[in-house]
């Protein structure tokens, strides 16, 4: 089994407002996806818990567990395992994932990467928490037709922004979650037609105290919807380890790995 695949990681999107995602209900609804829940590692904090996802590895192993523990990653990534076995890889997202697994201090003249011995060959990179998520969508479409990645990350941060300006239970934070479900009804289309399978989902919730880190239930459920043929729409509900969404992600690229997984997630020979 090899996919091309694409990550999308809405950060701070909490559970509690999964239901405003209507076009994601609505695929799951066709048969065209389905959705999770799961409680995120902690700390419920955003650098540590890119790193969970995208190598497997909880805070408490990576080393990263607070947000200004700013250097390269120790572990191996998606990004080096990809390329490593010859796939391309590109993300839209903030500048800490550049940080992790690129180059480390992050310079603006790194905003735009294209260079094929990096983890993340060509990356679109910003570092303002209020970037508009609709141009960070323009920006991993671009790199998506213009470099065909086998593995693309999308990290909009404007849902995440909202919980911080106004807090969990705020029409601002809900209405963001609305927006963003738009704009993905929007390019989703284009992604399965092109023969993608997509896994959304959020680093960690939000908490109306305007923040996140700890161990509510809103801080750490997230939503998981997994879109595209290569998933077993009909797997019971179970306790999915935010830590195993690497291996899934890997077993879809079809990548030699030692991380965990989730084979029961996947349809036929990927079971």
């Amino acid at each position: 089994m090899r996919h091309k695949v694409i990550l999308v990681l809405v950060d701070g999107l909490s559970a509690r407002v999964a239901h405003g995602m209507g076009y994601l209900a609505a695929l799951v609804a066709a048969g065209q996806g389905s959705h999770h829940r799961l409680a995120c590692e902690l700390p419920s904090l955003s650098r540590p818990l890119y790193e969970c996802l995208l190598t497997g590895a909880s805070p408490l192993q990576s080393g990263i567990t607070h947000n200004g523990v700013s250097r390269l990653s120790t572990q191996i990534s998606l990004f080096h395992l990809a390329t490593r076995q010859g796939r391309r890889t590109a993300a839209a997202a903030y500048y800490w994932v550049s940080e992790l697994y690129n180059v480390s201090p992050w310079q603006e003249r790194h905003r735009f990467t294209h260079d094929d011995a990096l983890p993340i060959q060509h990356g679109l990179f910003y570092w303002d928490d209020g970037y508009p998520d609709s141009h960070l969508l323009a920006d991993a479409e671009a790199l998506r037709t213009l470099h065909d990645p086998d593995f693309l990350l999308v990290h909009p941060m404007g849902v995440g922004d909202a919980g911080h300006r106004f807090g969990l239970d705020s029409p601002e934070y809900r209405n963001r979650a609305r927006k963003m479900d738009a704009l993905l009804a929007g390019v989703l289309p284009h992604w399965l037609a092109a023969g993608y399978q997509v896994v959304v989902t959020a680093d960690h919730g939000m908490n109306s105290d305007r923040t996140h880190g700890g161990t509510l239930d809103e801080e750490q459920q997230v939503p998981l919807w997994l879109l595209g043929a290569a998933f077993d729409h009909g797997a019971p509900e179970r306790a999915i380890p935010q830590t195993s969404l690497c291996g899934l992600l890997a077993d879809l690229l079809g990548l030699e790995h030692d991380k965990a997984a989730l084979p029961w997630l996947l349809a036929g020979e990927g079971r």
